[in-house]
C-alpha cells in the first residue's frame, strides 16, 4: 500500500486574508489591554491614600500594576 501526499497549496489569498484577520485581531488585543490598565489605573487613582494601605498599595504601586494587567 503506497501513500499518497494529500496536501495543496491554500487557494489564492487565504494567506493574506488570514495575515490581515490577525493584524486586526492584535490590534484590538492592544488596545483592549490598554483600556484595561487604563480603567486600572482610573479607579485606583480615585481611590485615597488610606483606603489604598488597606488593600496593601501606595500611590507608587499604581503604575505598575496596570502595567501588569496589560
Amino acid at each position: 500500500m503506497a501513500a499518497q501526499m494529500t496536501t495543496r497549496p491554500a487557494p489564492f489569498g487565504a494567506i493574506a486574508t488570514y495575515k490581515v484577520v490577525t493584524f486586526f485581531s492584535n490590534v484590538f488585543a492592544a488596545l483592549s489591554a490598554w483600556n484595561d490598565a487604563r480603567v486600572t489605573r482610573h479607579s485606583l487613582g480615585k481611590l485615597s491614600d488610606r483606603e489604598l494601605d488597606d488593600i496593601g498599595l501606595c500611590r507608587g504601586d499604581i503604575e505598575v500594576i496596570a502595567q501588569a494587567r496589560a
